[in-house]
């Protein structure tokens, strides 16, 4: 069982700034590794898809140049020794640090061109600024290296941290991270212990011991019981004070130490925000497995509900798509999370014992819960009012209780 514990870390001044000159050293090395492998790609990778048994017809000359093997994640570590002698700087950064800074870009790279276990690929991996690399890793941590509320880090000394809870007994501290942030650093420790097993109820949902939430934007949640909890719009609420403090960075007659001052102010209000949304999402679902140790949520694909929307173009004129209308839901999106907060349903579930099983969302808003009849409805109609059984209920109190029938294997849609 893994466990990640975070700690605000207090350094001293010089220690401040040998962490940002390493943050630094290693974007300038991530950027230069992941341009390597980028120019590998542009000029020595063909796109020629050959059978597997037969061979290349085409015959070409290349003169002089010599191609160039793939480089991976063996060739560009065994570049540091050398980088090491033609930029003496970097010997100031523990090796498993600069290590590791290699596996993140072979980690980028992988996820670009492979994908996932489930062959789903991210995006290109994109060159890091100085506020995108903000974290550098101790791979091979050791409990050894904590004494009290202080840590010894390699080339670092001892730094010492808000001890808020202690590691319990048992667990070996596997990897240590230090990260920058709006408000100072951090620092995230791995514990494990293998005696200890994640723990995965293997219970049959039944009516008493069981409950189905219908997430939305209206309400974060509406369970089968007839609760619901109503969004806390953080974000909305925090938009004077943001738009205030963008109206303050845009007037070009400030200096340049006001507007860092007033993009830290920016920074640290944003946050606050996330932090405010992430304990209540904690609080919530902490209530929802309290109450149930089997939950049945709609299995939603956020990111798809997110997406802009297609553009027409006719007669070299862009018709109307109603992005403009899209981009408020879009935002409300964000402010809600739904996403995060699945996932901290998912975490709390495991730490509680409870079991979470998703439902296909399909259809689970377009029919009755009671006769199973189908009543269409567009996303504005909030009330259901079925014309065959006279039901009338909320929108998404009715499709909690028809997930709750789906997932017991009452009906199926």
């Amino acid at each position: 069982m893994k466990q990640a514990f975070q700690y605000k870390l207090l350094p001293n001044t010089n220690q401040r700034q040998e962490i940002d000159r390493w943050l630094d050293m290693l974007k300038a090395q991530y950027n230069y590794l992941l341009a390597d492998r980028f120019n590998w790609w542009q000029y020595n990778r063909s796109d020629c898809v050959i059978p597997q048994g037969e061979f290349c017809q085409i015959a070409c000359s290349v003169g002089s140049q010599v191609l160039r093997n793939n480089p991976d994640w063996h060739s560009q570590s065994a570049s540091l020794p050398q980088l090491k002698k033609d930029r003496p700087w970097y010997k100031d950064i523990y090796s498993q640090v600069l290590q590791d800074c290699v596996k993140r870009v072979k980690k980028a790279m992988n996820r670009y061109i492979q994908g996932d276990s489930k062959g789903k690929r991210s995006g290109r991996p994109r060159f890091k600024s100085k506020n995108r690399y903000r974290t550098f890793t101790y791979p091979q941590a050791k409990n050894d290296w904590l004494a009290g509320n202080r840590i010894k880090l390699p080339k670092l000394g001892l730094i010492k941290y808000i001890c808020h809870r202690p590691i319990q007994e048992g667990f070996q501290v596997k990897t240590a991270s230090v990260t920058k942030k709006a408000d100072g650093y951090y620092l995230t420790l791995i514990v494990e212990d293998k005696s200890v097993t994640d723990f995965q109820p293997d219970l049959v949902p039944t009516e008493d011991n069981s409950l189905a939430i219908d997430l939305g934007l209206e309400k974060l949640y509406f369970d089968s019981n007839g609760n619901y909890v109503l969004p806390q719009k953080h974000l909305r609420k925090s938009e004077e004070k943001l738009a205030k403090l963008q109206r303050k960075l845009a007037d070009t007659n400030r200096s340049r130490k006001a507007k860092k001052l007033i993009r830290r102010a920016i920074a640290k209000l944003h946050q606050k925000i996330a932090r405010q949304r992430e304990q209540w999402h904690h609080e919530e679902a902490k209530k929802l497995c309290q109450k149930a140790e089997a939950i049945f949520i709609e299995d939603l694909k956020i990111a798809n509900l997110r997406r802009k929307n297609k553009r027409k173009k006719v007669d070299n004129k862009y018709l109307e798509n109603g992005q403009s209308r899209k981009a408020g839901l879009n935002k409300s999106f964000s402010d809600c999370a739904l996403a995060k907060f699945v996932k901290i349903l998912e975490h709390q579930a495991q730490k509680l014992g409870s079991k979470i099983i998703k439902i296909n969302p399909k259809n689970t808003s377009q029919y009755c819960w009671n006769c199973l009849n189908k009543v269409p409805k567009s996303l504005s109609d909030r009330w259901h009012n079925c014309e065959y059984c006279h039901e009338s209920i909320d929108r998404d109190f009715n499709s909690s209780l028809l997930l709750k029938k789906v997932g017991l294997g009452v009906v199926s849609l």
